[in-house]
């Protein structure tokens, strides 16, 4: 196109900061100083030229606007779509929800259709009735098994019973209703609020079996939640699919969580107990024992098995005596068990609870059961997050080696081979502390965290470790050294020291959807439960299987589920899985089964890493902090 070319001497002269349109899609304020040339082609649209700026390095300035603009706008459009993805996948969530209660009232408006007619002032029965030590129990059968839902096992901890042992449940007469899931333990809400749910009347227990008439292997499953959260019947873990794809009877338990149930106050007094959580679980597998039968289970044939600190409470469990002769084999999946409290820590957050509830520190007892339950609790999650103990790995919740249930510290009772001598499946999850990447900036920041970490335990021992995963000055290296200190290293030690004296297998889980990777995250903490518990809809993986997994997964449930399924009937995960053994000069030792989108078994993963653990203690913590210890008054006691 010609241009109708004029210049600025033509025109009316420009008053400075004057408005003039450069290009066709934006106004720009031009200075006198800009205004040495210009022309304005057949469109009217202006073109600067200035002595040392040539026009065509403007037009390329402007394209390149131009093409900056499309890529956002590009970039807003495909944020949009996401966006509506997301709302949709969370709506057909939702909606999924709605339709599985509307196929439930439809299944218990049929039972109760079936029913016969009820003669005048008799009780009418929609589900299966068992006949317990405690009285007659009415559940439900829903989507192909059978329910009995918050049970109780023990009476009321709350009051004067706070700290104290349990006590056996109250029987009652008549048919309980068992068919709404009971009372969680007292415990804050994930929100950002100091929200409490739950009581301390929560020692309860749901039972589901398939609806059959068959007699099953018993799986008795305790909750993680890093010894505060958590309940039997949280989605995934109420156990439906479970019990019906492996053919089991599924009993999950609730017990006491937090400062009222993993925190030893034998400071204030004598008159309660260190570890309530631990004596609840030993009372429900009492329970177990005496009337799983009538479930339709085998007392003789039973598994403990849990996650995380539910994990913790089955390797604790097997090194606690009471416990002997209640259980039969152990699936403990990433337990922290070196997170156990020694008396520093108990001494040391005893004091700190007290002063949180702002009580004399010649309190007693009487003092905190006068409290209220949502009091003490919240301020338990306060001294959790504001004394800053997290940074030297020194967790407020966690069972106590009290001399009188807990003998000694698990790994020391694993090495000694005190432990119970059950077949054991024990494993963790690859990337386990990979949200810890983004916890410091600088590299210095990151070694002095974890030297800092490692040296609470072991001043000596900590150098070697560091050595091995490189100073832990990288993020990918930082990550693993603390997904090892809290979950690998320990349970390697017990593997190693139960593997000399039962049946043991290891596991690795490295299953990750593509989505996680790409965020550097991986085989996160508890990932694994997914594939195990088999309901890819009711877990945090869910909402990935839109990003291409969902087939990979079901491959992987299928098969771990064969592993466990057949571990709990028949005390082996099945072929294709080695016991865990010390190398020998005829086979290489230390097999691990590793699940992935390709299974495989590996020999001694991480070799180096395992032999620098090997020489760290990571038992008695507050060893490297003798100023602590000099306040607390224990400098001589360790």
């Amino acid at each position: 196109m010609a241009k109708d070319t004029s210049y600025h001497d033509d025109l009316p002269a420009q008053r400075e900061g004057a408005t003039t349109r450069v290009g066709s899609r934006r106004k720009g304020t031009v200075h006198p100083a800009q205004l040495a040339a210009f022309a304005v082609d057949s469109s009217g649209t202006v073109v600067v030229i200035e002595e040392n700026f040539e026009a065509s390095r403007l037009s390329t300035s402007i394209a390149g606007d131009r093409a900056a603009a499309a890529k956002t706008e590009k970039t807003r459009k495909s944020k949009k779509r996401r966006r509506k993805k997301d709302k949709k996948a969370a709506r057909d969530k939702k909606a999924e929800k709605r339709r599985q209660k509307r196929r439930e009232k439809k299944h218990l408006a049929e039972v109760a259709a079936q029913q016969p007619p009820t003669p005048p002032g008799a009780q009418r029965l929609q589900g299966p009735v068992v006949e317990t030590t405690l009285g007659k129990a009415e559940g439900i059968v829903l989507m192909g098994v059978r329910t009995w839902r918050g049970l109780p096992f023990g009476a009321d901890t709350g009051g004067h019973q706070r700290f104290r042992a349990p006590h056996p449940a109250d029987g009652w007469s008549g048919v309980r209703e068992a068919q709404r899931y009971g009372q969680v333990a007292t415990q804050p809400t994930y929100g950002l609020n100091d929200a409490i749910r739950g009581g301390e009347d929560c020692l309860n227990l749901d039972v589901v079996r398939p609806d059959t008439d068959e007699v099953l292997p018993v799986v008795v499953y305790f909750h993680g939640g890093s010894f505060i959260y958590g309940s039997s019947h949280e989605q995934l873990l109420r156990g439906h699919y479970l019990a019906e794809s492996m053919n089991v009877v599924y009993v999950s338990i609730n017990f006491r969580l937090g400062a009222l149930g993993y925190l030893d106050m034998r400071t204030f007094g004598d008159d309660c107990v260190a570890n309530p959580a631990v004596l609840d679980q030993v009372l429900a597998l009492r329970w177990v024992r005496k009337n799983i039968a009538a479930f339709g289970g085998d007392p003789g044939n039973v598994t403990v098995m849990g996650e995380s600190a539910g994990g913790a409470a089955v390797l604790t469990l097997m090194c606690v005596p009471a416990a002997k002769g209640l259980f039969h084999k152990a699936i403990a999946q990433s337990p922290p068990i070196a997170t156990i409290h020694s008396q520093a820590q108990s001494t040391f957050w005893a004091q700190q609870i007290a002063a949180r509830l702002e009580l004399d520190p010649a309190c007693t007892l009487r003092d905190f059961r006068a409290l209220a339950a949502p009091e003490v609790v919240r301020a338990g999650q306060s001294m959790l997050w504001r004394t800053r103990e997290l940074l030297h790995l020194n967790s407020c919740y966690a069972p106590t080696v009290d001399k009188r249930t807990l003998f000694g510290h698990p790994l020391d009772v694993f090495e000694a081979g005190q432990q119970h001598k059950v077949p054991l499946l024990v494993g963790t999850n690859f990337d386990e502390a990979s949200f810890a990447k983004g916890f410091y900036l600088r590299q210095t920041a990151r070694a002095r965290a974890a030297d800092r970490m490692l040296t609470a335990f072991d001043p000596h021992g900590a150098p070697g470790v560091l050595q091995a995963y490189g100073g832990a000055e990288q993020r990918g290296d930082f990550a693993s050294l603390l997904t090892d200190a809290v979950f690998w290293a320990p349970t390697m030690s017990a593997a190693n020291a139960h593997a000399k004296v039962a049946e043991t297998w290891m596991y690795r889980f490295d299953f990750a959807p593509s989505i996680l990777k790409w965020m550097g995250l991986g085989a996160m903490h508890s990932m694994e439960l997914t594939p195990v518990f088999g309901d890819l809809n009711a877990s945090r993986m869910s909402s990935l299987n839109r990003f291409g997994a969902k087939d990979e997964l079901v491959a992987l449930r299928d098969l771990m589920q064969y592993h466990w399924s057949h571990f709990i009937h028949h005390g082996n995960p099945g072929e294709n899985w080695p016991r865990y053994v010390t190398p020998s000069d005829h086979h290489p030792g230390r097999a691990t089964k590793v699940f992935d989108r390709t299974s495989q078994i590996v020999y001694d993963p991480h070799r180096h890493r395992r032999r620098a653990w090997r020489n760290y203690n990571m038992r008695e913590w507050g060893t490297g902090r003798p100023e602590l210890l000099a306040e607390l008054g224990l400098m001589g006691e360790l």
